[in-house]
């Protein structure tokens, strides 16, 4: 969220989409584990459509840009270990997510009180309103089937096509908001960016289904 505030929402959207990359470097880094040329040349058909998609908008701004970068080194390393503890460890899905949460409660909780979010959380005069209790834990049930998506899948396949299911997820988001939402400007760059990422991602999947 920190990077979202940080910059411009296409902004962000571009650089967020070179994360696949990060992870493959990471990948290497970890297990040493290489693509195959068609896996690459896909990968970089979906960050090439990212930034023809936000070429207009990517005015320079250094602590966005270096947000996001974080954002994308640590989103790379948390799927990357994912995906090698999973193979490594035994633990099934919902034993990653438990020691996932054990290790990080502590850490979140530590964060919120030096952000202040958990006094606000706590003085927040709406806390305890049955309306918000629903819409709280729908959101709850939502993050739970997300994330255990995100696990599963990272372990059944690799973190670099978790990624890549993330920007596609991204791309139904925007044309969600499209179709739900409208008022938003038509840019010919931006769909034809859009589109050249779809065809990355349709490219990735065929050639990991192929094995080629």
């Amino acid at each position: 969220m920190e990077s979202v505030r940080g910059g411009r929402v296409p902004v962000y959207t571009t650089l967020r989409r070179t994360t696949v990359v990060f992870t493959m470097l990471v990948e290497y880094l970890l297990s040493g584990q290489r693509y195959t040329f068609s896996i690459v040349s896909s990968v970089a058909l979906i960050v090439f459509g990212a930034f023809v998609a936000g070429a207009r908008d990517l005015s320079f701004d250094t602590y966005g840009y270096g947000i996001v970068f974080v954002s994308n080194i640590t989103t790379a390393i948390y799927l990357a270990t994912i995906a090698r503890i999973g193979k490594s460890s035994g633990l099934n899905t919902f034993g990653l997510m438990w020691c996932n949460g054990l290790v990080c409660a502590p850490v979140l909780f530590f964060w919120t009180l030096v952000r202040g979010d958990l006094e606000l959380t706590i003085n927040f005069p709406h806390l305890y309103a049955s309306g918000f209790q629903a819409v709280m834990l729908c959101s709850c049930i939502l993050a739970f089937a997300l994330n255990y998506s995100i696990f599963l899948n990272t372990t059944l396949n690799s973190a670099v096509t978790q990624t890549i299911c993330g920007n596609l997820k991204d791309l139904f988001t925007i044309g969600l908001g499209w179709v739900l939402f409208g008022g938003l400007p038509f840019d010919l760059l931006n769909v034809i960016g859009q589109a050249i990422g779809f065809l990355g991602s349709g490219f990735y999947a065929y050639f990991k289904i192929t094995g080629k």
